[in-house]
């Protein structure tokens, strides 16, 4: 009797804590992004690398971003993990392809000037058991390219598959500096690139004209695109130009004139009255095609 009173009064086993789990961003080659991975070890830092899952197996890579914990919302998607520490023959062989890679790189450059090829050689990929290597490259028009590839075949004795880039993706293997002063937003952080249209630079009042409109890549900036719902968001709080309105001037009553211009950050309209004159006038102070005073946002 008294056993099992013993037993019952007994505190059952508390289950251990749950290790906790970091992201940390790791770089397989050094011209791609870093990628989050996921991690138990917290003696993890910028600079060190270490061998991680990938769709081929096993890959080795650098740490580029600071591990940081799991948030909640993040805890249903996958993440390849971080499996150990890369041995020092292993970061040696990671490096000594890195360099390789470089060098093809220059070769493939001058086989394809001595070929009289117009295409551009942006990178070289070397797999790591050394059996294919991808060239990376663009090119404005259609080239034929079948005796390069010959060429590199008998120079590296390896496969070699080409691979054409748009001009963006160009820019985001180059990297570089931006108008801004800042890293390329394609290089920083981007992860995929949005359509970005003449519309965009018309719905923020930009000209069409100005050089300024174009990136790096000599295509439309892709921060065009980061603002651009916000003022399709306010303009629809303004009248179109050339709409008959009438403006609120206080004591002397209202005038009757035309849209000429928005200022849709400032939300305000430029009017053209009858007598000739312009006066840039609040959303607050207008009324047009009868509707009453709209507030601003």
């Amino acid at each position: 009797m008294s056993d099992t009173t013993e037993a019952a009064t007994t505190p059952a086993a508390l289950p251990e804590a749950e290790e906790p789990q970091y992201l940390i961003g790791i770089r397989l080659r050094e011209p791609l992004q870093a990628e989050d991975y996921l991690t138990t070890d917290v003696d993890l830092h910028v600079g060190d690398v270490v061998a991680v899952e990938t769709g081929q197996g096993t890959g080795i890579g650098e740490v580029r971003r600071p591990k940081r914990l799991l948030p909640d919302f993040k805890r249903d998607r996958l993440y390849r993990h971080v499996l150990r520490r890369a041995s020092d023959g292993e970061i040696r062989e990671w490096r000594d392809r890195r360099a390789l890679e470089l060098e093809h790189a220059e070769t493939c450059r001058r086989r394809a000037r001595g070929r009289g090829l117009r295409l551009k050689v942006v990178d070289v990929e070397i797999d790591p058991r050394h059996r294919r290597v991808t060239v990376l490259f663009n090119a404005e028009e259609r080239v034929d390219f079948r005796d390069l590839v010959r060429d590199l075949a008998h120079e590296f004795h390896s496969r070699i598959e080409m691979r054409q880039i748009g001009a963006r993706d160009t820019t985001k293997l180059m990297d570089g500096i931006g108008p801004c002063g800042r890293q390329l937003c394609c290089s920083s952080h981007l992860k995929k690139f949005d359509p970005i249209s003449v519309k965009m630079a018309k719905g923020q009042d930009m000209p069409l004209t100005d050089s300024r409109l174009l990136g790096n890549c000599g295509r439309l900036k892709c921060c065009l695109l980061y603002e651009f719902s916000t003022y399709e968001q306010l303009r629809k709080h303004l009248p179109k130009v050339g709409t008959a309105c009438q403006a609120d001037c206080g004591g002397q009553g209202c005038m009757t004139g035309k849209v000429r211009s928005l200022r849709v950050l400032k939300q305000t309209v430029v009017v053209g009255f009858q007598d000739g004159t312009e006066a840039e006038v609040p959303l607050e102070a207008l009324t047009w095609e009868g509707r009453p005073h709209i507030q601003p946002l």
